[in-house]
């Protein structure tokens, strides 16, 4: 390794004082140089690079547009970890996409990286299995660790000379875009199922809410009820342990809810200390 990429450092925790990235730190306590430039395309880096003179450059979850400029310096170009099977979710957020859209396999791909959006030939995959109540946290940290050893041996093939690139199939490409606030938003309109998806799709990033006298409240994973007497969407149904609320076809049992300025809680607590009418719901 001759030397590492990242982004510049920023401003966290409560001070909000500027921290080095993990990859910065990472890579300074092992005396490699560090480069955080604010675009990679800035004439300084790609100096640098050219100085450098890397033979491949892996890229993971880097975040900004690497130019042609950059990616023609390599003579074995950018080598890119992907979590999907491409070309199926090219874009920023393919994790919470799949859960989303409820499918039910996913993976890593490596891939040579060109100026389209996630459209290089590909090198390699690894496949992942997408469990009924996977978050897409919990997805992404065993893609992490999957598609970790799938880069190594991309990179292994590549120096070899034992791997090439093959062009990416033109059927099954979809797009991933980034997940916004309001996509996470739950839709109680929707069928149970759908609800359920968003909700683990959106945990831990952006967080999936509702709102509930107009407030904004945070939720965690519901758990289906099919069994249960229908709800209108939206609609509360408070017992002695637990909270049940309408969608579009059977109801969902709610697990932690976290109103503003408080700490999560069991949806039980949360209706004991709302008392939500009989008119009242989530919206």
């Amino acid at each position: 390794m001759v030397g590492v990429l990242t982004r510049p450092d920023a401003p966290a925790g409560r001070g909000r004082t500027w921290h080095p990235s993990p990859v910065a730190e990472f890579a300074a306590e092992r005396g490699l140089p560090v480069f955080k430039p604010a675009r990679p395309s800035e004439p300084e880096f790609l100096g640098a690079l050219v100085e450098l003179a890397p033979d491949c450059c892996p890229v993971v979850a880097y975040g900004a547009l690497i130019p042609s400029t950059a990616l023609d310096i390599p003579r074995h170009g950018w080598v890119n970890l992907h979590f999907s099977l491409l070309p199926a979710w090219r874009g920023a957020a393919p994790v919470q996409r799949a859960v989303m859209a409820g499918d039910d396999l996913t993976g890593a791909t490596t891939f040579r990286l060109e100026a389209g959006m996630d459209t290089g030939p590909l090198y390699g995959v690894v496949t992942e299995e997408i469990r009924p109540t996977d978050t897409a946290g919990d997805l992404l940290e065993r893609l992490s660790q999957s598609g970790a050893q799938l880069l190594a041996r991309t990179v292994d093939g590549i120096a070899s000379g034992e791997l090439r690139p093959a062009p990416q199939p033109p059927e099954g490409v979809s797009l991933a875009p980034k997940v916004t606030v309001e996509d996470a938003r739950v839709r109680w309109t929707e069928p149970a199922f759908g609800v359920d998806r968003r909700i683990r799709g959106c945990t831990p990033e952006p967080g999936a809410w509702t709102t509930f006298r107009g407030d904004r409240i945070k939720l965690s994973p519901v758990t289906l009820e099919p069994g249960a007497d229908p709800l209108p969407p939206g609609t509360l149904r408070v017992e002695r342990s637990a909270v049940l609320a309408g969608t579009a076809t059977f109801p969902v049992r709610l697990g932690t809810m976290q109103p503003p300025g408080k700490r999560p809680m069991a949806a039980a607590d949360w209706a004991r200390g709302a008392r939500p009418g009989a008119d009242e719901g989530l919206s």
